[in-house]
């Protein structure tokens, strides 16, 4: 069985959970999410805790299973708690600002750029002087927000000398040894 699969997802309270034609919906105070089932996979609900069962023992059906229970738990907590990703912009000159939903990136480029964010996300940039600037994202979605910090960091990936680029905070960069004289 599954270690991830057979886990049981608690329900908060001000979450609900609602399964029809195989389209589980959740709904919470942050919004509501929505993933259809395939493969067989069935949700069942009872005492605020939700279990996520698989018709066979089968290759397929086993990955489905651990699938789509942790596909579920990540709504669950979305709409209850939320999801937040943090991008330090490493580099001098680099600098980052928004505007509602337009975020505005000097990467180095001859040109600045504008990136529009959907609206389940929420941006929010802090400089503060002799640190790198910081982009925080948060959102009840975390494969939306994963996307979107994907797509920020891709415009200028860290680079294995001097460590210049767009970093999640807090993450590792391998470094290398730049040219022996």
């Amino acid at each position: 069985m599954s270690r991830i699969g057979k886990a049981i997802i608690n329900i908060p309270a001000g979450v609900t959970v609602s399964e029809k034609d195989g389209v589980v919906t959740v709904k919470g105070a942050k919004g509501e999410l929505s993933q259809e089932l395939t493969g067989g996979i069935t949700v069942e609900q009872k005492d605020g805790e939700l279990t996520v069962n698989r018709p066979s023992d089968s290759k397929q059906h086993k990955a489905l299973h651990g699938l789509y229970r942790a596909l579920i738990n990540n709504m669950v907590i979305g709409t209850s708690e939320g999801f937040t990703k943090k991008l330090e912009l490493v580099g001098v000159g680099y600098r980052a600002s928004h505007q509602g939903q337009k975020l505005e990136l000097a990467l180095g480029f001859s040109h600045g750029i504008v990136m529009e964010l959907p609206k389940e996300i929420q941006v929010d940039t802090v400089t503060e002087k002799g640190k790198n600037p910081i982009i925080t994202l948060s959102s009840y979605d975390k494969q939306l927000l994963g996307m979107v910090a994907a797509k920020i960091r891709s415009f200028r990936k860290p680079e294995p000398y001097k460590g210049k680029g767009v970093r999640f905070v807090g993450e590792q960069i391998r470094r290398k040894a730049g040219k022996s004289a």
